[in-house]
């Protein structure tokens, strides 16, 4: 954080009455992502802490913060793997109180991981149709007997998937086991198997780990590809701060469980707060 980052978003980012910024274009329209005063204790412990955020409807936006700040625990808490302690999470409007993972993901949200999650004893076409399995239509029965319904739909599932593989050049790689892929791959299948459940929010856990800086301009192009093309909204935890400050238009920073900083990219690299946070305070000269 000690030298600016060159960054490309020229969105105009605006006030939103919960004291948030989303992009210009999102005004008027229900946040993808907002959340109240939340929060969580591990036995006694808050690890997470009146944290406020804001998302627009197609924002791409940028979590981060030192590490052990606690921002895959907020991950977690958005999609309902940690039921908070304080705060509210509305996803689309919803309140999802009570929700489980998967009804969550029913209203819209999907996540990478930090660490891998595939199925690596499978292709990567039968990843990604993983990912699209809320998307079956047609019961148990049909299936049983492969009636004409079942074999539509499997043709309309492979069309899809590969379809969504074409985003990242992958479906040449469809019959390929996925556990054999390089690592650089396998976090791009992780996003298209996200990407799958036909998310409004996806949420990317540091997905340019393990990249090379080639790899990850790459990255950057496609997280921008995405959003325009799916008209989604994006939050992404990322360490690596070319990525960040490359592609997010609202960037929100953690540490020790509360948010100590929000802004747009230029705010962010110049606050006082974020760059002690980084490289911690600056001894006094005559120390």
């Amino acid at each position: 954080m000690s030298e600016p980052i060159k960054h490309r978003s020229t969105t105009k980012m605006v006030p939103y009455p919960s004291e948030s910024i989303v992009p210009e274009r999102d005004l008027g329209k229900t946040p993808v992502l907002e959340t109240r005063h939340l929060g969580i204790d591990f036995g006694g412990l808050k690890a997470v802490e009146d944290f406020n955020l804001t998302i627009g409807r197609t924002e791409i936006a940028g979590l981060i913060g030192p590490n052990g700040a606690g921002k895959t625990t907020v991950f977690n808490l958005l999609t309902k793997v940690y039921e908070p302690t304080t705060g509210t999470v509305l996803i689309n409007g919803r309140d999802t109180k009570g929700m489980n993972i998967v009804q969550a993901s029913h209203l819209g949200i999907a996540r990478t991981f930090q660490n891998i999650r595939l199925f690596s004893n499978m292709t990567v076409e039968e990843n990604v149709r993983v990912g699209l399995h809320n998307q079956v239509k047609y019961d148990m029965f049909t299936g049983i007997l492969r009636l004409p319904r079942y074999w539509k739909q499997e043709k309309k599932q492979h069309e899809q998937a590969l379809e969504l593989l074409s985003l990242f050049d992958m479906q040449s790689l469809a019959d390929e086991v996925s556990g054999s892929l390089p690592y650089g791959m396998q976090r791009r299948l992780e996003i298209v198997r996200a990407l799958a459940t036909n998310p409004s929010l996806l949420l990317l856990d540091e997905p340019a780990a393990g990249m090379n800086p080639h790899e990850t301009e790459e990255l950057m192009e496609t997280i921008a590809r995405i959003r325009d093309q799916f008209q989604i909204a994006i939050l992404l935890i990322e360490h690596d701060m070319s990525l960040v400050m490359g592609v997010c238009e609202g960037i929100c920073v953690l540490n020790f469980g509360k948010v100590i900083a929000k802004g747009t990219a230029d705010e962010i690299q110049s606050n006082p707060l974020v760059i002690e946070a980084y490289l911690g305070k600056r001894k006094e000269a005559n120390a």
